[in-house]
């Protein structure tokens, strides 16, 4: 074959559509010949859509990719995931991963006090605010281990995961994503705060009647009901969510369900 008609190795995915692997460094005159070549074979072929993994040592070809009809579908730190739909009909490739999952942890200790922070930075920054440990759950980590390293990281503090308490969803939000946020119970193991210098302004244990009556968590609603489900479970008034190992239908892997138990 000659190399014009040279055509993409590609993997088929369990939709009819072709996975790109670019392998090797190559000029535009190349990549476009062998891209014309593959979407020929591929549209004979009765092929749908095509996916290029165009890793950032290749970004140089980009612009030959979208000027043959590609278009962007998500991007991180080492490549660009670029799509094309043969059919001559709307496309039905899946947008890209549409929510960022956050964290809020409730750690209360024998006392009854919970652990609250200042920040240094963000939308609390100088408000005075005493407020829930929070972060954002990282790739290919579970809901309870995130809440667990938040708190850990912000003020030192060893904990264990108990309950799933509650969960919002909200719109538009980071870079027009959505945001799933989950509030978690732990039971501390440690006493002992050591804050996180960079990020944390203070941290303390502060009785959790002192922090649900703070003006802002009062004067908010979504604050004022989460301190309110803290206060009762305080007070063994109130029944979340436990975790629980499991296997999926299509996986071994186990993963954790989390539903009530009681």
């Amino acid at each position: 074959m000659e190399e014009n008609r040279q055509v993409f190795e590609a993997d088929e995915d369990a939709y009819g559509g072709m996975n790109v692997h670019i392998k090797e460094s190559m000029d535009s005159i190349k990549f476009i010949a062998m891209l014309r070549a593959s979407i020929s074979q591929w549209t004979n072929q009765g092929k749908k859509g095509v996916w290029i993994k165009l890793h950032i040592e290749y970004a140089h070809l980009v612009n030959d990719a979208v000027k043959e009809g590609f278009w962007y579908h998500h991007a991180e730190a080492t490549y660009l995931m670029l799509v094309y739909w043969i059919p001559q009909t709307p496309h039905t490739i899946p947008a890209n991963a549409s929510h960022r999952v956050g964290i809020g942890a409730l750690v209360i200790n024998d006392n009854g006090e919970v652990l609250v922070v200042q920040e240094k930075n963000g939308t609390f920054k100088g408000t005075g605010v005493w407020k829930l440990p929070t972060g954002v759950v990282d790739e290919g980590e579970d809901i309870c281990d995130a809440a667990i390293r938040e708190v850990h990281e912000e003020a030192g503090i060893k904990a264990e995961f108990v309950e799933l308490l509650a969960f919002r969803q909200s719109h538009k939000s980071f870079f027009g994503k959505s945001d799933l946020f989950f509030v978690c119970m732990l039971k501390p193991l440690a006493y002992n705060i050591q804050k996180q210098d960079s990020e944390i302004e203070g941290a303390q244990w502060m009785a959790i009647e002192e922090y649900a009556a703070q003006p802002f968590i009062k004067k908010h609603e979504m604050f004022n009901k989460i301190a309110e489900i803290c206060l009762a479970k305080k007070d063994n008034k109130y029944n979340g969510f436990s975790k629980v190992l499991m296997t999926s239908a299509f996986s071994n892997k186990r993963t954790y369900l989390y539903y009530s138990q009681n």
